[in-house]
């Protein structure tokens, strides 16, 4: 049996991405004799989605915008149906946060008089390559203690309040038991749900980090706390295969969206198209349908950027702080030599994703979920998109200034020790077996199922309820049975078992979210064939869940767009 290691501390970060870092350093900085702590399953130096680095700022407020013109683009983008209050609040910080990262060290351009300099209407062009670095940086300055390399497994409830957490020690295989005032989840959205496009050994080259398998969602899930807005997936327009993204070659390019023949089709579809306010289901959309027309495959034409020119250069550096993939792929093409100089997009698998989209925790203002003692922020958090990593700053300074104040009437808890042993069988059960499904064949057979069943890649994303009531059905028989014929052979193998687990976890409350709303309100990420048009006059609400802990079972419940109180 695992080895058992107690730790207490006042608040425990589950996840040391953009929200958990920032939330950590804003803790000792406002209390700096608080016992902080952040349990990551990776290293904090390059975890998460910003591992690899980022180019760009996407959520700024540049002088003529306001909090409320912020807002005013997101509702628009997301078709009315946001937490208003949420992405208030987000914007009020946003500047604010930036320049506290400019002050750890992150390089961000500027013009001759000190400006950020604009990478379309909100964003800012940086140098993050080392963004990831920069922020782990910070925390270490700050003396928060860090445990790298333990996945959060389940949350701690102790008197119906959230009480800290169990981990699994990824390379010492050893069950950390961390108490705590306080949790905050940032542990980041889902990917792997569905089959993705690469398969085989190149299964991981996708949009999103495949190692945020919805584990910061499952812990909630499964204490009873209220969701929101899962079928609210997140659908990316990516250049195909490497997965690097189109607004950077859009808008740090000038690159013109073409389809086969070398037409630039946006335009005709955004004269009448019912969706033509919502770009980021706009372009996706018309990508598609230009397919279906005969007319793809589509590209992203990048003919005009000559090599060796200072809009090039800017590009190349782009590329390398963000994405090295497409820095190869532009290297392999030669203009000069009549090399092609388009580059093919296609539509991702779906993520669920609260950054992006915004599948998350339903939360009041100060980021308190519906569970005493836990706060979600980042892409764990619902109700507010395009928060992107600014935003993240933004809420995890929100929620741990939540915390603070909240946990100073507030006790370290006792944990039953019958709950330790529970939970230490539960995690340790797959390494025990000499017969069962390894993680990855289960993984395989719930990605296969969702693609086919609740629109994946296979079926162009498309919904009707027939396909997602089997997909309810099988989903079930996984999480009863095939669960417990986990097999693990190793401490890698077992923390890939509880990932699965997570990620069936997820899949559940999706499917449940996607058979609630019958409307299409979300082309492409929410498209019902069976239900195919937009209803404001009964839909414009969002669509939440709880499980319920003894009998697994998941309950609907609908909220109206000013029904922002807790439970």
């Amino acid at each position: 049996m695992a080895e058992v290691v107690n730790i207490e501390t006042d608040i425990l970060i589950i996840g040391g991405g953009a929200a958990g870092c920032f939330a950590a350093v804003e803790a000792r900085t406002l209390e700096p004799g608080v016992r902080c702590l952040i349990m990551e399953k990776a290293h904090i130096d390059r975890s998460g989605c910003l591992a690899m680095g980022l180019n760009s700022i996407n959520a700024y407020l540049h002088p003529g915008e306001t909090p409320e013109s912020y807002l005013g683009y997101v509702k628009k983008e997301f078709m009315d149906l946001v937490r208003e209050d949420l992405v208030l609040s987000i914007a009020e910080g946003l500047n604010d946060t930036v320049k506290k990262v400019e002050e750890w060290g992150l390089p961000i351009d500027k013009d001759s008089e000190g400006r950020y300099l604009p990478r379309g209407q909100r964003g800012v062009r940086i140098q993050g390559e080392r963004l990831k670095p920069i922020l782990a940086e910070a925390v270490r300055r700050s003396k928060v203690e860090v445990l790298n390399r333990v996945a959060a497994t389940n949350l701690i409830v102790s008197g119906g309040r959230v009480a800290g957490a169990f981990g699994l020690g990824v390379r010492d295989g050893k069950l950390y038991v961390v108490r705590a005032k306080a949790v905050i989840v940032a542990a980041g959205g889902a990917s792997g749900i569905y089959k993705t496009a690469n398969p085989g050994d190149a299964r991981h080259l996708i949009w999103y980090s495949p190692w945020n398998v919805g584990t910061g969602y499952a812990l909630g899930i499964r204490t009873g706390a209220e969701m929101t807005c899962f079928e609210n997936r997140f659908i990316a327009l990516r250049v195909k295969d490497v997965q690097a993204p189109t607004g950077m070659l859009v808008l740090g390019a000038g690159a013109k969206q073409v389809n086969a023949r070398g037409e630039q089709y946006l335009d005709k579809y955004y004269k009448d198209h019912p969706v033509k306010s919502a770009a980021t289901y706009f372009r996706l959309l018309a990508t598609m349908q230009e397919n279906s027309a005969g007319r793809g495959p589509c590209f992203l034409d990048l003919s005009h950027l000559r090599r060796g020119s200072e809009e090039a250069r800017r590009f190349e550096g782009d590329l390398l702080n963000m994405s090295p993939s497409m820095a190869l792929l532009w290297a392999g093409r030669d203009d000069h030599d009549g090399g092609d100089s388009r580059f093919e997009i296609a539509a991702s698998e779906p993520y669920v994703v609260g950054g992006h989209g915004e599948a998350g925790y339903w939360i009041d203002v100060k980021r308190r979920t519906t569970v005493p003692g836990l706060y979600a922020a980042g892409d764990v958090a619902g109700g507010a998109p395009k928060k992107y990593a600014s935003g993240s700053w933004v809420e995890g300074r929100i929620a741990v200034r939540t915390a603070l104040e909240e946990i100073r009437s507030v006790g370290v808890s006792d944990v039953d020790a019958e709950a330790v042993e529970v939970e230490k069988r539960r995690v340790t059960a797959p390494l025990d077996r000499s017969e069962g499904i390894a993680p990855q064949d289960m993984e395989e057979r719930l990605q296969k199922l969702m693609d086919e069943y609740a629109g994946g890649l296979s079926t162009r994303y498309e919904l009707n309820e027939e396909k997602l009531l089997i997909a309810r059905d099988r989903l079930s028989g996984l999480r009863d049975s095939g669960v417990d014929m986990l097999k693990a052979g190793s401490r890698h193998e077992l923390v890939s078992a509880m990932e699965v687990v997570d990620r069936i976890d997820v899949s559940r409350v999706l499917v449940e979210h996607l058979l609630h709303r019958r409307e299409t309100r979300w082309p492409c990420s929410q498209s019902r064939l069976d239900y195919p048009e937009r209803d404001d006059g009964h839909w414009l609400r969002f669509v939440n869940s709880v499980m319920d802990k003894k009998t697994g079972e998941i309950g609907i419940i609908e909220r109206g767009l000013n029904d922002n109180d807790r439970l």
